[in-house]
């Protein structure tokens, strides 16, 4: 009988205990409601308000502007030089696929292993051309050097429309540096040819005209 006492005893104090903590102490300080605002409404009273001043115009103007400033005269290629000596030699473009090719039906088309050259169905059949537009000695030798049908004439540096406009051809531009990187060119005006199964790379350093035409 005394031990189901002290039970009951324990019992009871863990039910006051239990009602202690969940007493309400009530309100100790200032309470604000959470207010989360809505980001798409922000936005679009930013929006209005550019709008309402004119400044979004303005920024919409100054971004075309850009972009077609950008588009006229890409970012020259970083790295390039004018070629001092003439250095060629030969890039080999055959990979070895990795992994088997398949056609839509799960065919295998390529086994994994096997080299491939893309000369061997898509040939160059014009010589690729870089020059730095900006320097009219490049210009004046690519012109001389080569033709519409036989080359196409890509800059690294310079206004392909300008060029365009000025001598009535195609020119070109090597965004971000692709072919010149993967050609390992490093000097202009450069050449590139198909000789046989692989590619001829030559940088050119053309003779300085003399002063005075002597």
């Amino acid at each position: 009988m005394k031990r189901l006492l002290l039970l009951s005893s324990a019992m009871i104090l863990s039910l006051m205990s239990q009602a202690v903590s969940a007493r309400d102490y009530g309100q100790q300080g200032a309470v604000f409601p959470v207010i989360e605002t809505d980001l798409l409404s922000v936005i679009q009273n930013k929006l209005t308000t550019m709008q309402a001043s004119g400044a979004l115009d303005r920024a919409n103007r100054e971004l075309a502007a850009r972009t077609e400033a950008r588009v006229k005269r890409p970012p020259p290629v970083k790295g390039i030089v004018v070629a001092s000596q003439s250095r060629s030699w030969i890039h080999d473009p055959t990979i070895t696929v990795e992994q088997d090719l398949r056609d839509g039906k799960g065919r295998v088309i390529v086994a994994r292993g096997t080299r491939v050259n893309p000369l061997d169905t898509v040939p160059l059949r014009q010589r690729l051309v870089f020059l730095d537009g900006d320097d009219p000695e490049q210009v004046a030798w690519a012109k001389t050097k080569t033709t519409a049908l036989n080359a196409k004439l890509i800059l690294v540096r310079g206004s392909p429309f300008a060029l365009m406009k000025a001598e009535q051809r195609r020119f070109y531009f090597d965004q971000s540096g692709t072919l010149t990187t993967k050609f390992g060119v490093r000097a202009v005006p450069a050449v590139i040819e198909q000789v046989g199964r692989t590619l001829k790379v030559s940088e050119i350093a053309i003779p300085k005209a003399k002063e005075g035409g002597k």
